[in-house]
């Protein structure tokens, strides 16, 4: 008997266990290994797989990862994380960054040796999320690189380098809004509730104050006060109480006629008193004139986001922004820069039509009393013709009454061989899922100028007042409406080659403007997928609003969207880490994976089995 060769991996991963729980200070705790995202859910810690090869990327990743959790597990307490924490998306980011950034200097304070292992951690995630290669903060992640300025100021040590490079790009700015707030920040170290509050000022500083809801020490200190103020009023009442009526005692002498009389008198004289009440309001002295209805938001996510001018705005269809002619050529052209492409994206167009139409033909509901033979149930019904339960019925398709929208990003960075994918990709999952009495909507985004408009001229010649908001000129483009055959809007694809067209990306009203249009559509199920490369960008809006303005404003909006539950919202990202802003995301690395992740995303979105989709929705990246 062949005696099986022990994993070569298992004592370490044993031994790594022993000393996380010790790290941990718990000895309950239930140390596993698996290819899920790593983290901490009661008494129980994921770590990285480690295979049996023992590569040093996975061992150090390993040690990393279990040394940064456990010492949150060790300094971290949620109850108190949980008081402080601000309801805001950016804010709550802000705060929970922060915070494990804290967990992890304490114990990097106490026991240096882990501070290394987690340097390999970092440095990992930096690289996965390509965080060396990003040139401006509109790229950047605020909340992490608050995070590390934190570690790397209560530390003393250096970031690895993409992490260092997030927390440069960021650096500036917040030590110029909160540099005075992070002079207290070794006082407040060791202490989370303290630290907690230093967060919150941060995030105050840092211009998200109305992300932070009440405070909760000052909700306690009312609270006291109120049950103080009850106190002092309720021995005032007693106090008051046996001495105070305000009911005349009865005179024994008076007749009750007399009474009587009294009464009515006191009726007649509150008569008069409400007519002459009743006079002065239809009298005015003087009629105040109405105030005029304030303006509507800009933003239905984010009230305080400003549109400096939306005259000139458009909503165009991408007929009319060419001739037919030009449209014809412009789509001739697309089809030959992608022909070796096309063979392929068909494939998997096809895969995609096939799964869904053959859920369509097999969804059965079976064991009923009546309806159609069940095949697989006819021994049985041979041999007892009374048998029950041996019918089968089709069932109506959940996908029939459905609309998709594709969001595609038009900004110039998608120039060339990104947005000649995305186009052909959106034009033949289009005319598959059409014939799958799926409807789908085609959309574009981008500005009608380059570093400003005339929204810009406008607030130049007003004399540049301060925080303008939004300074250019949408252009949002209908390739295709949701009721519009594919064969007749094919060319319009074609637009997208158009020189000149792609300009800025500002997308966070694009994303409101898509969601709009679905919301309205009479479709029971919507689905509206994003594609994106790259963080929102409009260079005459940030050079004069906050670096993260635009930035800020997408995440609203995709609040907005996830909290209604009236759009199912996904996205995919083209070399840019979008699984930081939507909670459903994949983010590929080469533009020709693109058409995979679509149709598989899609796919995933009418599989029936709930488990299939959650795997697929659960991805964070693709390839």
């Amino acid at each position: 008997m062949i005696k099986p060769v022990d994993n070569p991996a298992d004592p370490f991963k044993k031994a790594l266990a022993e000393a996380t729980k010790v790290l941990a200070d718990d000895r309950d705790l239930n140390v596993s290994y698996t290819v899920d995202p790593s983290g901490v859910a009661g008494d129980s810690m994921r770590l990285p797989q480690v295979t049996r090869r023992m590569s040093r990327d996975e061992v150090l990743l390993a040690r990393g990862t279990a040394d940064a959790l456990a010492l949150k597990h060790k300094y971290h307490d949620d109850a108190t994380h949980a008081r402080y924490a601000p309801p805001g998306d950016m804010a709550r980011a802000l705060y929970d960054a922060m915070e494990t950034a804290r967990a992890e200097a304490v114990g990097a304070r106490e026991m240096p040796g882990t501070a290394s292992n987690i340097d390999h951690k970092i440095a990992e995630e930096a690289l996965r999320k390509g965080y060396g290669a990003m040139t401006s903060s509109a790229e950047a992640p605020l909340p992490e690189a608050a995070g590390y300025l934190v570690r790397h100021l209560a530390t003393g040590r250096d970031m690895p380098p993409g992490a260092a490079n997030v927390m440069n790009l960021w650096r500036g700015f917040i030590e110029a809004e909160a540099g005075a707030t992070f002079e207290g920040l070794d006082a407040a170290l060791a202490d989370q509730r303290a630290f907690a509050r230093l967060a919150r000022q941060v995030i105050e500083d840092l211009g998200y104050g109305d992300q932070l809801g009440d405070d909760p020490d000052a909700q306690d200190e009312d609270t006291e006060d109120e049950a103080e103020s009850d106190e002092d009023q309720t021995e005032q009442e007693e106090e008051e109480s046996p001495d105070t009526s305000e009911e005349p005692e009865a005179d024994p002498d008076r007749s009750q006629e007399e009474m009587d009389d009294e009464a009515q008198a006191e009726v007649s004289m509150d008569e008069m008193a409400d007519e002459e009440m009743g006079d002065e309001a239809e009298m005015p002295e003087a009629e105040a004139p109405p105030e005029p209805p304030s303006p509507p938001p800009a933003s239905e996510a984010d009230p305080d986001y400003k549109v400096y001018l939306s005259d000139h705005d458009e909503e165009i269809a991408a007929e009319d922004l060419a001739e037919p002619a030009e449209l014809e050529r412009l789509r001739a052209y697309l089809d030959q820069q992608l022909e070796p492409l096309k063979g392929a994206v068909n494939r998997l167009a096809h895969k995609l039509q096939r799964r869904l139409q053959a859920q369509q033909s097999r969804s059965w509901e079976f064991d009923l009393e009546e309806g159609i033979l069940d095949a697989g149930r006819l021994a049985r019904v041979v041999a007892n013709p009374t048998t029950p339960l041996s019918f089968k019925v089709e069932k109506d398709t959940e996908f029939r009454d459905t609309v998709v929208t594709l969001l595609l990003d038009n900004s110039g960075s998608m120039r060339g061989r990104p947005i000649s994918i995305a186009a052909i990709c959106a034009d033949v999952l289009a005319r598959t899922l059409e014939r799958c009495d799926v409807k789908v909507e085609v959309l574009g985004f981008t500005t009608r100028a380059w570093k400003g408009g005339m929204a810009r001229e406008k607030w130049l010649a007003d004399g540049r007042p301060q925080s303008p908001g939004r300074l250019n000129d949408l252009r949002h483009i209908i390739y295709k409406s949701a009721d519009a055959p594919m064969r007749r809007t094919r060319a319009n694809l074609g637009l997208m080659m158009k020189e000149g067209l792609l300009k800025e990306n500002i997308d966070g009203e694009a994303l409101e403007w898509a969601h709009r249009r679905l919301v309205n559509r009479p479709e029971q199920r919507k689905i509206l997928m994003v594609i994106s490369d790259g963080a929102p960008v409009d260079d005459s809006t940030l050079s004069v609003n906050p670096a993260n303005y635009l930035e800020k404003h997408l995440r609203d909006v995709i609040a907005m969207v996830e909290r209604r539950r009236q759009v199912e919202l996904l996205a995919i990202g083209i070399g840019h880490d979008v699984t930081r802003y939507y909670e459903r995301a994949v983010t590929i690395t080469d533009v020709e994976q693109l058409a995979g992740a679509m149709t598989e995303q899609l796919a995933c979105l009418f599989d029936r089995d709930p488990r299939a989709r959650a795997r697929v929705m659960g991805m964070k990246r693709a390839g």
